[in-house]
């Protein structure tokens, strides 16, 4: 009965692993907005000229609305290096003994010695190398607009290849003040930045270590 149970949950992990398509992500939600519906919005009347939805003529096409899509052009391109080292020794040493003793009951003790020493050493050594390069575009969508004007945007792009999905995600806070007037603005540019490319599928399933095998890790000692 006890195997029976185990076959049954190993098989409803399973199909709840199977189930889930689309990846975990921090960006920020949500990763689409509508745009906003202004209070006392009138109607369309059918004519060419809407009050509620005109721009001023010379206004360029920026974005500054909830709901107004920007593209971010990804440009990171970041590395890191580490390396220490520590060494540490250390000795000590102490000797005694008993030379005589006299109308004592302890006297065959006499002429006892004692000599003792430690010794102790470590050495350590560590070193790390990290490179990240990231190149492409993506358009977002402005999901709010702070106070200040900054607006928080977010993103995402999903693309099929064969038996699976691969998944490009951005969001993060740009200053309308470094976006151009083509409507992009460098990766680099903006604040709280959150980058994700994730995939899906059994390709990438199996470069994922299995639960049972990472449950088994977490007991480990070492």
């Amino acid at each position: 009965m006890r195997v029976v149970l185990t076959a049954l949950l190993t098989l409803l992990l399973a199909g709840c692993a199977a189930l889930e398509t689309t990846p975990p992500t921090v960006v920020h939600q949500p990763m689409s907005a509508r745009p906003e519906q202004h209070a006392g919005m009138a109607p369309a009347n059918g004519a060419i000229f809407q009050a509620h939805a005109t721009r001023p003529l010379f206004e360029d096409r920026r974005a500054r609305l909830v709901g107004d899509t920007i593209t971010i052009n990804l440009v990171e391109n970041t590395s890191a290096q580490k390396a220490s080292n520590a060494s540490a020794s250390r000795g000590s040493s102490i000797s005694g003994g008993i030379n005589t003793i006299n109308k004592m009951p302890l006297k065959n003790l006499a002429g006892l010695s004692l000599d003792a020493g430690t010794d102790s050493s470590f050495n350590g050594a560590g070193a790390a190398a990290a490179n990240n390069l990231f190149t492409g575009t993506i358009t977002v969508t402005v999901i709010e607009v702070y106070p200040n004007g900054n607006l928080l945007v977010s993103g995402e792009k999903q693309i099929a290849i064969n038996q699976g999905d691969e998944f490009i995600r951005f969001s993060g806070v740009v200053n309308p003040n470094y976006v151009t007037t083509s409507n992009t603005v460098q990766s680099t540019q903006v604040a709280d930045a959150r980058i994700e490319y994730k995939g899906s599928g059994y390709m990438n399933d199996s470069q994922v270590m299995g639960w049972l095998q990472r449950f088994f890790i977490m007991l480990l000692p070492i």
